[in-house]
């Protein structure tokens, strides 16, 4: 599955918060790249790119070896999620039902 999102962030803030986030859904960096990383573990395999758009949006796409959604692509929601607050820690995300 393929998922992306845009963010005034630095490619290297996102890399760093990628860094801090995904060893804590259980999965190891298994590959570093200068503006990629792979992550792998029992959830499944993801490579994220990291790259600029336009001079000021930061692009993250995230791909995973995962059919529909699976607890892997919901990981990676809660992953840009994480990215929103800091971009803007005074936004408050609330449910939408």
């Amino acid at each position: 599955m393929r998922l992306f999102y845009r963010t005034t962030l630095t490619p290297d803030n996102v890399l760093t918060t990628a860094d801090r986030f995904f060893p804590t859904a259980g999965l190891t960096r298994s590959a570093t790249e200068r503006r990629s990383r792979t992550f792998s573990g029992v959830l499944g395999v993801l490579r994220l790119i990291v790259r600029m758009d336009g001079g000021h949006a930061t692009v993250v796409e995230a791909y995973t070896d995962q059919v529909g959604e699976s607890r892997l692509d919901k990981n990676v929601k809660k992953f840009f999620v994480a990215l929103h607050r800091a971009a803007d820690p005074r936004h408050q995300i609330e449910a939408g039902y």
